[in-house]
């Protein structure tokens, strides 16, 4: 029986977790892979007290600190498949074993969307792409699209710049980046920006060749010429395998009391981009991670559970 069991390895998860160990709570740390939405981030500029870094270095760092905590355990990769309310705790079945534990703490985050249209899944991998940081040094002279208006999108296209040789940056509205992405964005002469693009189609024979939007301005399909596709729309709270434990918003996140990070039910916390937090930001994550253990750590004093 562990004190809490931490679902999750990114910011919120492991701050969670140092500050559990510090506690000298009996934890376990479960996790598919370290670092969250950011460990394909090519360069992290705002992670506090550290000017620059990529991804991989973030992730690498993380784990290094939830590792160096004696009263944590950590299982990775792992891939936690259900979660079972007993009487006084909680079983948490994975893809290999089952745990059990006196408090949850949910920081599972959140999945990349996808666009939903004809092509896309026909030409995954051939064309379409989620990860810039992965897959830019493929489309090295190639023409490509990125489909988005946020950070992400901004990022994907600074990632594609030293290496594609058209880039078009599609959104459906306005901008939505950082002010000071823009401005790197924009200087790149490789770059031409679509208003009022709503994306219609992927077409193309073996491998991506093009795409089909309605121009929202004039309501007419036009064609865009492109032979990679980057998608960057945003994230999808990865949510699921809680809602019958956890109250959860039409947004698919989980609501929590912002003051404590606790949800519906007695004894679950949570916190980062799976939460109905306003902001996802990897230092807003990880300050709700330590909340959500302060709070889960109270609660088992409280309820004389230590």
């Amino acid at each position: 029986m562990y004190d809490v069991i931490i679902i999750g390895g990114g910011p919120a998860g492991v701050a969670a977790g140092v500050y559990a160990g510090r506690k000298k709570l009996k934890t376990l740390l479960i996790t598919e892979n370290f670092g969250g939405q950011s460990a394909v981030s090519a360069d992290i500029e705002n992670w506090i007290g550290v000017k620059k870094m990529t991804g991989l270095e973030l992730a690498k760092m993380l784990e290094a600190h939830i590792r160096s905590q004696k009263d944590v355990e950590v299982k990775m990769p792992e891939k936690v498949n259900k979660v079972i309310r007993a009487r006084n705790s909680f079983k948490v079945a994975t893809s290999k074993d089952t745990y059990q534990a006196r408090t949850l703490i949910i920081v599972s985050g959140s999945s990349r969307k996808e666009l939903d249209v004809p092509g896309e899944k026909k030409f995954k991998g051939k064309g379409m792409a989620y990860c810039s940081t992965c897959d830019a040094p493929v489309f090295k002279d190639k023409i490509v699209a990125v489909i988005g208006s946020g950070n992400s999108a901004f990022e994907a296209i600074i990632d594609l710049i030293s290496y594609a040789k058209k880039i078009y940056l599609l959104s459906r509205s306005g901008l939505r980046a950082d002010p000071l992405i823009q401005e790197k964005v924009k200087k790149s002469s490789k770059v031409t920006i679509v208003y009022n693009a709503e994306i219609k189609e992927i077409v193309g024979d073996k491998f991506v060749s093009g795409l089909k939007y309605l121009d929202k301005k004039t309501n007419k399909i036009r064609k865009l010429a492109v032979e990679g596709v980057f998608v960057e729309i945003g994230t999808m709270p990865n949510s699921e395998i809680f809602r019958n434990l956890v109250k959860i918003n039409t947004a698919g996140e989980i609501v929590v009391d912002r003051k404590t990070m606790a949800t519906s039910c007695l004894g679950v916390f949570a916190a980062g981009d799976v939460t109905d937090e306003i902001y996802k930001q990897n230092n807003i994550s990880a300050g709700d991670g330590v909340i959500a253990i302060l709070s889960a750590y109270n609660y088992l004093l409280k309820n004389k559970k230590l």
